[in-house]
């Protein structure tokens, strides 16, 4: 497939620290493909390599964030045995590997990269983006501009803040569709919201407003149309701005994987190298003095360079030994 000089689903922007990934399928209602998963993950890979970018605000193109999956298979969308399976298999062959002799990764648009990318076609791809979210090493804001229904609405679970247009409407539709929940949204929307709330969504799979998104947990907060992006910026902003950038990646896995402690000691045999290795780097000489100095810091540490040598821990050796 021909990707062209960048993204087909998807556009990226970076000013100020914060990018921006917006869904681009306006005309379809930003409905989720293939495409778009794999290019969403090939952007929150730049994030993740890229340390000008300080957070990360995700949102949509036109009148919805993303009105779920593309059902252009029809009644056997979701067969894997179906047309449309068929089709994602395809442009995943497409994209499975560099031909012999053909450029390096490197010298590749972002939407090539994308396509190079080799994902299980048998996965649910839902989830293969919320994982990938999951590991980010970068705040992310979710500004829902319109509907989010299906993995429009599970997306945006593993993102850190949700922030909502009034306007806005949500569903966990799936029962109605004759599946189950998705994007490993079983494990996220009950952390979110609880368990109570969570069930009466995905039971009822009804499409409900943002209001009642508000009041159960899912957004933070609710803003006219038109200041929905800018609040989601001054957010952002304020993150890159005040906190320093290897604080903010290791609090943000500290604060999601503490999620499945089986005891507050877990949380202890992580803080403590933490705190030792942050204690005596430059960031925490530059924070104290800033804050005697009654000035605004200039953090000096990058993600991901200078993440310590026990991130990401989940993988090392226990601190007990």
């Amino acid at each position: 497939m021909t990707v062209g000089d960048g993204y087909r689903t998807i556009g990226y922007d970076l000013s100020d620290g914060v990018a921006t990934i917006t869904l681009d399928r306006p005309d379809h209602m930003n409905a989720f493909t293939v495409r778009m998963c794999l290019e969403m993950i090939d952007a929150f890979d730049r994030v993740d390599d890229d340390p000008d970018v300080r957070a990360v605000i995700v949102t949509g193109a036109g009148r919805a964030f993303c009105a779920g999956a593309d059902l252009v298979g029809g009644a056997d969308a979701f067969d894997p045995s179906g047309s449309a399976a068929a089709g994602a298999a395809s442009e995943l062959g497409e994209g499975g590997g560099a031909p012999p002799g053909g450029p390096a990764a490197s010298e590749l648009s972002p939407g090539e990269r994308a396509m190079r990318r080799s994902v299980d076609p048998r996965r649910d791809f839902g989830g293969v983006l919320t994982l990938r979210i999951f590991e980010v090493t970068k705040p992310v804001i979710a500004a829902i501009n319109g509907p989010a229904v299906g993995i429009g609405a599970t997306m945006t679970l593993p993102m850190d803040i949700r922030l909502a247009s009034d306007s806005a409407r949500f569903g966990f539709v799936f029962a109605a569709r004759g599946i189950v929940p998705e994007a490993a949204s079983s494990w996220f929307l009950p952390r979110l919201v609880g368990i109570q709330q969570a069930l009466e969504w995905c039971y009822t799979a009804r499409v409900f407003p943002a209001a009642e998104a508000l009041g159960g947990g899912l957004v933070r907060s609710l803003h006219a149309p038109e200041d929905l992006l800018g609040a989601a910026r001054a957010l952002a902003t304020e993150i890159a701005t005040n906190s320093a950038p290897v604080s903010v990646a290791l609090t943000r896995q500290l604060m999601w994987r503490g999620l499945v402690a089986d005891h507050p000691m877990e949380a202890h045999r992580i803080d403590s190298p933490g705190v030792t290795t942050t204690g005596s780097g430059a960031d925490a000489r530059e924070g104290i003095t800033a804050f005697f100095e009654k000035r605004p810091p200039e953090w000096r540490q990058q993600v991901p360079g200078d993440l310590p040598d026990w991130f990401p821990w989940w993988d090392q050796p226990s601190f007990d030994s």
